[in-house]
């Protein structure tokens, strides 16, 4: 763990995959069952974690350029793999250790929290749904937006939801997109080392770097 106490924000902000959940079993399964629908060779889960986090039209051009190449019909692709995913989004997928206290810890001091991610909203509300984290979010702000992470304006639009504001506002994240859209935007941003990102939390830019969620309300003094 990397940090220096932050000040007391006003309103916390998570992304999901790679962040809240991990939802890398889910969607292994669901992109390796696409492949094979398509008479491709599966993906092992470590080699799939790398491939979260930009939406499943990212995914699952990923899935299929590591396989053989990508088909020429993208969106029957994404399609089907919606399709896929929607009936298993929650067999296997949980919350991070320590995600639930967290959030009970910072609900209780307080603290606005919201989820700012590129997943599907309906697919992000019904995941939390099935977790039984909605209770704990003011706002849920998914994918089908104008402006998606890496653009600032996402994560604008979540704290503008929560009725916050920038300068008091803090970024939980795990992938470049979340740390580009947070400095984008002028909020503070924590990198998690357990997510899907490609590059070590500690080079992603990030303000302070933690190893778990015990350590983000001690972060921030609470």
């Amino acid at each position: 763990m990397t940090l220096a106490r932050f000040d007391r924000p006003g309103a916390v902000i998570f992304d999901l995959d790679g962040t809240l959940v991990d939802t890398a079993p889910d969607l292994g399964g669901t992109l390796n069952r696409l492949l094979v629908e398509h008479g491709r060779r599966t993906i092992p889960l470590p080699e799939i974690r790398p491939l979260i986090g930009d939406g499943a039209a990212k995914m699952v051009e990923r899935g299929f350029g590591a396989t053989g190449g990508l088909p020429d019909d993208l969106t029957l692709l994404v399609r089907r793999f919606l399709e896929i995913y929607e009936a298993n989004l929650a067999e296997e997928s949980r919350p991070f250790p320590g995600v639930v206290s967290t959030l009970k810890h910072l609900r209780a001091a307080g603290l606005i929290l919201g989820v700012c991610t590129n997943k599907l909203t309906g697919l992000s509300q019904r995941l939390l749904d099935e977790l039984e984290l909605t209770q704990y979010f003011a706002a849920v702000v998914g994918g089908d937006v104008p402006a998606r992470k890496p653009d600032p304006r996402h994560v604008l639009d979540t704290i503008e939801r929560l009725g916050a504001s920038p300068e008091t506002a803090l970024m939980i994240g795990d992938s470049l997109n979340d740390v580009a859209a947070a400095k984008a935007a002028n909020v503070r941003v924590v990198a998690v080392t357990f997510g899907y990102t490609t590059t070590p939390a500690v080079e992603l830019g990030a303000d302070a770097v933690i190893d778990s969620f015990e350590e983000l309300p001690r972060l921030l003094g609470l």
